[in-house]
């Protein structure tokens, strides 16, 4: 089991793998689960740590500010339920119309998705977008500046 002490709680995993947290008064919450406030605009600001039941038993104003062991288990957690690849360049679209199939390279390896309209690309900031493709899975552009010029060329007949 892994353990880490904070000053206003620990948090370890349980036999099963779950997250433990003792608050500072003794009580002990059993599968807690970490939810961020702001998961793109500011992923490590902002954390909720939720009990089985719902209710809210901690609250992490900045995960830098967390000892590196109660960090780690809870970016483990996070990356565990969190599933947005980032696109880092677009390769091609079946066409220009929508629905369109695209072929994209991201973080997490060559993907293809399917964008049923122009609607489901969301303007988080003037450099960043959030794209939603038919199956429910959200690709996230996080600069569009960073883009090659041939993704920004296919990405702007969209825009």
């Amino acid at each position: 089991m892994s353990n880490a002490t904070n000053a206003n709680f620990q948090l370890q995993r349980d036999a099963y793998g779950r997250l433990e947290l003792t608050a500072e008064n003794g009580i002990v919450h059993e599968g807690v689960t970490p939810v961020r406030a702001f998961p793109i605009a500011a992923p490590g600001e902002g954390l909720s740590l939720i009990n089985y039941e719902g209710h809210e038993v901690a609250w992490i104003d900045h995960l830098a500010d967390l000892p590196p062991a109660i960090a780690q288990l809870l970016e483990e957690e996070l990356a565990s339920r969190e599933f947005v690849p980032e696109i880092a360049r677009i390769v091609g679209v079946s066409s220009f119309a929508c629905p369109s199939v695209w072929q994209v390279d991201t973080d997490r390896g060559t993907a293809e998705l399917t964008l049923k309209g122009e609607e489901d690309i969301r303007r988080l900031s003037p450099t960043r977008l959030l794209i939603a493709d038919a199956n429910g899975i959200q690709f996230l552009v996080r600069d569009l500046s960073r883009l090659d010029r041939h993704s920004r060329k296919l990405l702007d007949r969209f825009l």
